[in-house]
């Protein structure tokens, strides 16, 4: 679910944006993670009615059926030839989009080594609140840790993925800590952040080196305003385009990698695609055309040749 689209960074690296919502390397600082607060401000006007709307989005959404946490059943087969075809279009390709136009052809890009997560948080964010996004990340990348065999976890310094929580007042003075987070990210496209329109429920901005098309930086950003279910959802969606799967599709079911909300956590088909992503048989800068069949092989297997 979402938007996201890749965009050329200064010099030998790439910039990449993806956001859930409507239709959604330089050597850097320290990132600390920041203490739980234990006396957090009063939301704001503006921060409360976000709050109410996003509630509303919610209730909207799954009384349509919508925000699936089954990860997928009966109602959506899945076959070896379509996990192949839906991993190219969700891994090879950018995503189409607010930030971009179109479909454009990409090389394969993963991360190399360990991915260090820095969460910071807003004052405003409860103490509870904190504790309770903290497990559930730590959790998370524990689940990815095992799909693909990277290493992932929080860290309180060097962190090379940022996550920032915070409200609406909060997030405009995010700048700085993008821009540490990001050495090679410009004006634009901080202020693509701290601007962040309501329809993009939450995004993540990686930045890779072209020539050896390897993530190495990635920043998070999720709206503290969002209730329970739309928070997660967008945890599990941004982390995992972070890894290298930046597209989304409306043929890819299912899938939380798809505009239409249906799914809201990692679904069996995305766990799928993540251990092809990182599976050794793949390299770095792949084509499609190369990749296309070491992933038809690998969704064979997985699937047991069921085609």
């Amino acid at each position: 679910m979402g938007f996201s689209a890749q965009m050329q960074g200064m010099g030998r690296a790439a910039m990449a944006a993806a956001a859930f919502g409507l239709a959604a390397c330089a050597p850097m600082p320290r990132a600390q993670t920041a203490p739980p607060s234990t006396t957090p401000s009063a939301p704001s006007a503006q921060s409360t009615a976000l709050a109410a709307y996003y509630a509303g989005v919610q209730q909207s959404l799954l009384s349509q059926g919508l925000l699936r946490t089954d990860g997928g059943g009966v109602d959506t087969p899945l076959t070896a030839t379509m996990l192949a075809n839906n991993f190219l279009r969700i891994a090879m390709y950018e995503e189409h989009g607010k930030f971009a136009r179109g479909q454009t052809p990409l090389r394969l890009t993963r991360w190399s080594g360990p991915v260090r997560v820095a969460l910071n948080f807003g004052p405003s964010v409860p103490a509870a609140r904190q504790a309770a996004d903290r497990a559930r990340i730590a959790s998370f990348l524990a689940r990815l840790s095992q799909l693909t065999g990277l290493s992932l976890g929080l860290v309180s310094q060097n962190a090379n993925l940022t996550i920032a929580i915070t409200s609406i007042d909060e997030r405009r003075a995010l700048g700085p800590m993008i821009t540490a987070a990001l050495p090679q990210i410009n004006a634009a496209q901080v202020a693509g952040v701290t601007g962040m329109d309501r329809s993009t429920y939450c995004l993540v901005w990686t930045q890779s080196n072209a020539a050896t098309n390897s993530y190495e930086r990635a920043f998070v950003y999720i709206p503290a305003e969002h209730p329970d279910l739309m928070r997660l959802a967008c945890m599990h969606e941004e982390i995992a385009q972070a890894l290298g799967l930046p597209n989304d599709s409306g043929l890819v079911r299912p899938s939380i990698f798809n505009d239409d909300e249906e799914f809201a956590l990692l679904t069996r088909q995305d766990e799928l695609m993540l251990r092809m992503l990182y599976n050794p048989a793949l390299r770095n800068g792949m084509t499609e055309a190369e990749a296309r069949p070491i992933i038809e092989s690998l969704a064979r297997g997985l699937l047991g040749g069921n085609t």
